[in-house]
């Protein structure tokens, strides 16, 4: 059976199954509560503390936020002992022959590789359509995933069942009913049930299904990758990467569409889209503003808690009076004192911060070293990550 997955880039499309917090008009002071995202996971699973926090922002009753320049405040060390990681790609490879033990050693050892995740994929049949489809273990697959589609449980407990899920990028299928059986053809036949269209990631992806199924079919044992490695340019990293496959490989930047960097600032704020995008623009023009939404979004919902946290931070972007002390401008604010509670002063001043602290050099390496200045642990900056990650899918 031949290889003809197209798998050629993340796809940054429309949502499935899932929204993600959008960020709230400023009218007179007065900032309507934003939607609600879960976005703490563990593998197999949303964690309780994941889904209480989720609970909160729904209702507009948060629990303490973390607080930059310390400990995470108490809630948050609850979620931090949960947390199982949030892993975002920064390579896709595709080898046609599959992937070879040792080959899979040679990535693991590249310097600054963190996790890989390997699985397999073929062209089969779906009640006579041509589909591509991949295999993968469903409690390992599901955090590489889009977050909305990652904290979905029922599809990864059905997946886990052995049904069979649509990406909503899927071309050239007919309309699919969730629970009705359909004939995918591959070495064998086999009639599975459909469990729900879902958006994978993944463009030139039509199905997903379990390792199980995957043998079933008979689709090509390992013939793709996703590499995360946060601190290497990825020039530096595809060239390690062919080093140790060749040049039959095909290698995907998966990075450089991830976080949309913008130059241009609106001429009147009413937002807080618009104010994100100016303060990243004027203050910080290497950093994408998504950093900024992700962060407003977790710290206080988009000016929805203020505090005084448990710790003291106050305003939409937390501060602590002591860190506002040295980082805190009148941004677009009026003329005159700093004020920690206005957004037009906080996050101009997040995005100053965040500059000194690293994101000015442009690298996946300083952004995260920038993130976790503003808040000192390795689970606030990939929960940063992977919410700015959902912004740049959905603001592009």
């Amino acid at each position: 059976m031949g290889f003809l997955l197209r798998l050629v880039k993340r796809h940054a499309g429309a949502a499935a199954r899932r929204s993600i917090p959008r960020p709230a008009l400023i009218a007179g002071g007065a900032i309507p509560a934003g939607f609600a995202l879960i976005i703490v996971l563990a593998v197999g699973g949303v964690t309780a503390s994941a889904a209480t926090r989720a609970a909160g922002l729904a209702s507009g009753i948060l629990l303490d936020q973390p607080d930059h320049g310390g400990q995470p405040a108490s809630s948050a060390a609850g979620a931090q002992a949960a947390f199982s990681r949030i892993i975002l790609p920064d390579l896709l490879i595709v080898l046609p022959k599959g992937l070879t033990g040792p080959q899979i050693s040679g990535l693991r050892e590249i310097k600054g590789v963190r996790n890989i995740i390997t699985f397999d994929g073929a062209e089969v049949t779906a009640d006579g359509h041509k589909a591509s489809v991949i295999g993968v273990s469903p409690s390992v697959f599901r955090s590489w995933v889009p977050l909305g589609t990652a904290t979905d449980q029922r599809l990864w407990t059905d997946l886990a069942a052995g049904d069979f899920i649509e990406s909503s990028q899927a071309t050239g299928l007919p309309v699919l009913s969730a629970g009705r059986r359909y004939l995918l053809t591959g070495a064998s036949s086999v009639r599975v049930p459909f469990a729900a269209t879902a958006r994978i990631g993944i463009a030139g992806v039509d199905l997903l299904v379990n390792q199980a199924l995957s043998a079933r079919l008979g689709l090509v044992h390992r013939v793709a990758a996703l590499i995360s490695a946060p601190g290497p340019s990825v020039g530096a990293l595809t060239a390690q990467v062919r080093t140790v496959l060749g040049v039959g490989a095909r290698v995907v930047d998966l990075r450089d569409s991830r976080l949309p960097v913008t130059t241009t600032k609106p001429g009147q704020i009413s937002s807080y889209l618009q104010l994100f995008r100016a303060s990243a623009a004027k203050y910080c023009p290497a950093m994408s503003w998504t950093i900024l939404a992700a962060i407003g979004q977790i710290e206080s919902a988009d000016g929805q808690n203020v505090g005084p946290s448990s710790a003291g931070a106050l305003g939409p972007m937390q501060f602590l009076p002591s860190t506002w002390a040295e980082w805190g401008i009148d941004g677009f604010g009026p003329a005159g004192t700093p004020d920690i509670m206005n957004p037009m002063d906080a996050v101009p001043s997040a995005a100053r911060m965040l500059c000194a602290d690293g994101a000015s050099s442009g690298t996946q390496a300083g952004l995260r070293q920038a993130i976790f200045a503003y808040n000192h642990a390795d689970w606030y900056v990939n929960e940063v990550l992977a919410l700015a990650a959902e912004y740049a899918a959905e603001y592009r």
